[in-house]
């Protein structure tokens, strides 16, 4: 799960997809953190992003940095606790002026039954479960 985080930092935007009916949604996220060892996303309550979850928490997550990219299908699971949401937001504070972990907005995902693959041209896929 390390690995999973050390290269979604320093790729700094990854692309999460979504559902929406028959409709795939990508959009650019940036937050990943680890928190009481769970790798977790933020978003904001109001968006599409987290209605598209409540209805199908199946994602996937891409990334690139440098020659290689990395794909991970997960499920994601909402976390209402403000400690998580406070863990997070301490590891980005230019979103402390959008988001608290005290308001109704902030909404924080761990990754369960995450299955991560690195890719590259020339090594042979890695595949990290969590």
């Amino acid at each position: 799960m390390k690995e999973v985080y050390d290269f979604l930092k320093k790729s700094e935007t990854y692309y999460l997809a979504t559902v929406e009916g028959d409709q795939p949604r990508v959009r650019p996220f940036g937050t990943v953190n680890i928190f009481e060892d769970k790798l977790y996303i933020q978003t904001g309550r109001a968006k599409s992003v987290k209605k598209q979850i409540d209805l199908n928490p199946k994602v996937e997550i891409c990334a690139v940095y440098g020659e290689k990219w990395l794909r991970v299908e997960t499920n994601l699971v909402e976390d209402d606790r403000i400690e998580a949401k406070k863990s997070l937001l301490d590891n980005y504070p230019d979103l402390k002026n959008m988001y608290s972990a005290e308001d109704e907005n902030t909404v924080v995902f761990y990754l369960k039954d995450a299955v991560a693959t690195f890719y590259s041209f020339t090594d042979e896929p890695e595949v990290i479960k969590f």
